[in-house]
């Protein structure tokens, strides 16, 4: 399956900016199930300064800095990716590893494991908590098998977390969630995360695209795509099985994997600092189109 992905991100500032410094995540990652073809980022104004780094879990960051004053900042992400299906969700749903050995596994082969461990722990937002902890634990009985908790916990947030856009921000903590249970894709990957880390299970944040499909008889509109966010997790002997709460499903070709970390944080679309005053619009549309 192939998609040619647009990405377009327009700011209009209320004064004049006089310096701008933006570290942006849009390049589509390659993987053994995805490749991306090409992918160009365009900006206006064009930056003084512009440079592409890898960064400590594999995504491609552009820096950008502006000097000149302006008032408007448009960036327009386009790309064109490959993906297969994926395949280690048929070798999950065979394994036979319980949850429980698969948290001891880990705690005791921590050199095999080194790279997975970071994924255990608290990071910017996902917290140690006990009311996480709380309602996680009917989804991972004692003889449960790893595959069995996460089809389970993915069902539970899918079921009693409703989704409701405006209701949240970046910046709402999990546990509110939880209290709530309220919330965007964003909020039901960290929620799920969470839960899987405080029983101390590797799983990281995945940001994307996902394809819409519009009701029978209906145009897809221009712009009604949206970023995405799903949660990976780590099957010893198997790797990294991904699911999705928000749609209670697992990922399929209609995924699109722009970069993985370990929440929101590491992985924001657009993120930096402007020397201004005043206040700022911001415009999001994203369009996933087959090709």
């Amino acid at each position: 399956m192939r998609y040619q992905i647009r990405h377009s991100t327009e700011y209009t500032y209320q004064d004049m900016v006089s310096t701008g410094h933006n570290r942006l995540c849009l390049v589509p990652l390659t993987t053994t199930e995805q490749r991306c073809i090409s992918s160009d980022v365009h900006i206006t104004p064009t930056p003084d300064e512009l440079t592409y780094r890898t960064d400590f879990f594999g995504n491609t960051l552009l820096f950008i800095s502006i000097y000149k004053e302006h008032d408007h900042l448009e960036i327009v992400s386009e790309s064109l990716v490959e993906i297969e299906s994926r395949a280690n969700p048929d070798k999950a749903i065979s394994s036979s590893i319980r949850w429980f050995d698969t948290q001891q596994l880990l705690t005791h082969q921590n050199e095999t494991y080194a790279d997975i461990l970071q994924y255990t722990l608290p990071s910017h937002y996902v917290p140690c908590s006990q009311p996480i902890l709380d309602f996680a634990r009917d989804c991972f009985p004692a003889g449960a098998s790893l595959w069995e908790g996460c089809q389970s916990l993915m069902k539970k947030i899918y079921s009693s977390v409703e989704f409701k856009p405006g209701f949240t921000t970046v910046n709402t903590p999990v546990e509110e969630v939880v209290k709530s249970r309220k919330g965007v894709c964003q909020d039901f990957a960290h929620l799920m995360i969470a839960c899987l880390r405080n029983l101390q299970l590797p799983a990281r944040y995945v940001s994307g695209y996902i394809e819409t499909i519009p009701p029978p008889g209906k145009a897809k509109l221009v712009g009604s795509d949206a970023s995405h966010a799903w949660v990976a997790v780590y099957f010893p002997e198997i790797g990294w099985v991904e699911f999705d709460p928000t749609n209670n499903v697992l990922p399929t070709s209609r995924h699109i994997t722009v970069a993985v970390g370990r929440d929101y944080f590491d992985v924001a679309p657009i993120k930096g600092i402007i020397f201004s005053s005043g206040k700022q619009n911001i415009v999001v549309k994203v369009d996933v189109n087959k090709v």
